[in-house]
């Protein structure tokens, strides 16, 4: 089986060709999560690839996740978006779930801005309003990070 490296790294050219990114463009890269995968579709000058067609990515199968890698501008930015995303509950290890931010990386992002629907326990929330999550606990005892460090990908421990 290709490692991570290799596999990001043919995600990451086919979505350069296929979408015509420019080798010195730095985007702002976004995961679009449940109910705001619309998001994508008010990018200017956008392009999308299924994920498909990208080597190495499974398929989304959570309904209303479109399964897409699109590319466009929102005002003077560059952005590279996911409609649609991964779980762990659909039965993927945390290092395929992590995949495309490997690609992303790969890609030159300069920012990586994850999103989803969640709960939270404020007086003050609302069903539906947005809050920024500035850190988690991850309770699944799983980590995208084990195994040997793949130093083409980044720092063996990354600022989260």
């Amino acid at each position: 089986m290709p490692s991570w490296t290799e596999l990001a790294l043919g995600a990451a050219r086919k979505a350069r060709q296929q979408l015509s990114i420019p080798l010195e463009d730095s985007p702002v890269a976004i995961v679009l999560g449940s109910g705001l995968g619309a998001f994508a579709d008010h990018l200017e000058e956008a392009r999308s690839l299924a994920f498909s067609e990208l080597p190495g990515f499974p398929q989304a199968t959570v309904q209303g996740h479109r399964g897409r890698l699109v590319y466009g501008r929102l005002g003077t930015s560059t952005v590279l978006a996911l409609q649609g995303r991964l779980h762990g509950y659909e039965g993927h290890d945390a290092a395929t779930v992590a995949f495309p931010a490997r690609v992303f990386g790969v890609l030159g992002a300069r920012a990586l801005v994850v999103t989803n629907a969640a709960g939270g326990v404020g007086a003050a929330l609302q069903a539906g309003d947005l809050m920024r999550i500035t850190d988690h606990l991850s309770l699944t005892a799983e980590n995208p990070l084990i195994g040997p460090n793949e130093d083409a990908l980044g720092p063996r421990f990354p600022d989260l």
